[in-house]
């Protein structure tokens, strides 16, 4: 999936489908509108995850959120949130964490293409 990454100061960028994409040194998208389904599977990739019906089901859900509210939840507003819309069994950490292990916010963010939850550190 990931052809090159190319890395230039705090800078990296990864090729999609001959698309360069740029990311921070974190490797979140420096440009939202660079996100695609083929650019998540990429950035999983990079966290060596491979995405699931479950995956998508929270990563729209993110993206959803951000939508709505311009910023990426942290963890506890990202269980509530989930807990919400879908159900409570779905809205816990544990849950959370074996679909994007070591932290859920960050990394589901991430891949979903929103910025670094403001207070995830």
């Amino acid at each position: 999936m990931i052809i090159a990454v190319f890395k230039a100061g705090t800078e990296m960028s990864f090729v999609v489908n001959n698309l360069e994409i740029p990311t921070d040194d974190d490797g979140y998208l420096l440009n939202l509108a660079d996100w695609t389904p083929q650019v998540a599977e990429a950035l999983a990739e990079q966290e060596q995850l491979v995405l699931t019906q479950a995956h998508w089901e929270i990563l729209n859900l993110l993206r959803d959120f951000y939508r709505t509210y311009e910023l990426s939840p942290a963890m506890r507003a990202l269980v509530k949130h989930t807990a919400k819309t879908l159900g409570e069994e779905k809205g816990r950490s544990l849950y959370l964490l074996q679909l994007f292990p070591p932290s859920p916010a960050k990394i589901a963010s991430k891949i979903a293409g929103l910025p670094r939850p403001t207070n995830c550190l």
